[in-house]
């Protein structure tokens, strides 16, 4: 979805983040007050010494999908891409019926017939996959205008919560190793939960209803991103004879 983007943007928001919280002590601007231990330290966290700096870890990624405001936009940005999903569908099967007609009757028909078919499976078929590039731009344009808007607003709740525990380094593990800079990193360095409910507190967007019988598998409330739009279809097509 968004790794590559939320690595392109990820840099200039939290400069900005950063120099909002260096200006905090001149009254130039001020980052939200931090989070209260109950909605955003994790169990038994304390703030580290002075001049003690931790290293920790986000899964930025993750962070924004598992905000009540992320999932509540995807969610509501997958409903609006159904109907793109059913005519891309509608379209794949015409294609596909077509095939199926060449493939078995096309010995029956003349010459003509034949190459106007084939002629027809093509056009349709070029039809449709540029319907469905164009649908998967479209849905990533939207899924990153989505995680810019919630990033930007999500930068300084991390930055504050980092700089008010302790934290000297916070590190983003979307990308697992070896594409994302982290081998391995315990557990108890990642504030990833911490920072997505001290959001979830200052965005004020409730939590999404949880369904009352979830998919086998898959626990009460999970998030998942949008679906993509139907997989570009195969272009092979039987050549007249």
């Amino acid at each position: 979805m968004t790794t590559k983007f939320v690595r392109l943007t990820l840099a200039c928001v939290f400069v900005c983040a950063s120099a909002m919280a260096a200006q905090t002590g001149s009254g130039d601007a001020a980052l939200p007050a931090a989070p209260s231990a109950a909605n955003a330290a994790p169990t038994g966290a304390e703030p580290a010494p002075s001049g003690a700096a931790k290293i920790g870890t986000i899964n930025i990624e993750q962070a924004i999908y598992a905000s009540n405001e992320g999932q509540r936009d995807f969610e509501a940005l997958s409903k609006k891409l159904e109907p793109k999903q059913t005519e891309l569908k509608t379209m794949n099967d015409e294609v596909e019926g077509l095939k199926k007609q060449l493939s078995t009757g096309g010995e029956k028909l003349n010459d003509d017939s034949r190459a106007t078919l084939v002629k027809q499976i093509e056009d349709k078929q070029k039809k449709l996959e540029r319907a469905v590039q164009d649908a998967r731009d479209d849905a990533q344009n939207q899924q990153n205008e989505i995680a810019q808007r919630i990033l930007q607003k999500m930068a300084p709740v991390i930055v504050n919560y980092a700089s008010t525990t302790g934290f000297g380094l916070i590190v983003d593990t979307s990308n697992p190793w070896p594409q994302g800079p982290v081998l391995w990193a315990a557990p108890s360095v990642d504030i990833t939960k911490a920072v997505v409910d001290a959001y979830n507190v200052k965005s004020g967007v409730p939590a999404p209803p949880r369904p009352v019988n979830p998919p086998a598998g898959k626990p009460a409330g999970a998030t998942t991103k949008p679906a993509a739009p139907a997989s570009k279809p195969a272009t092979t097509t039987p050549a007249p004879k």
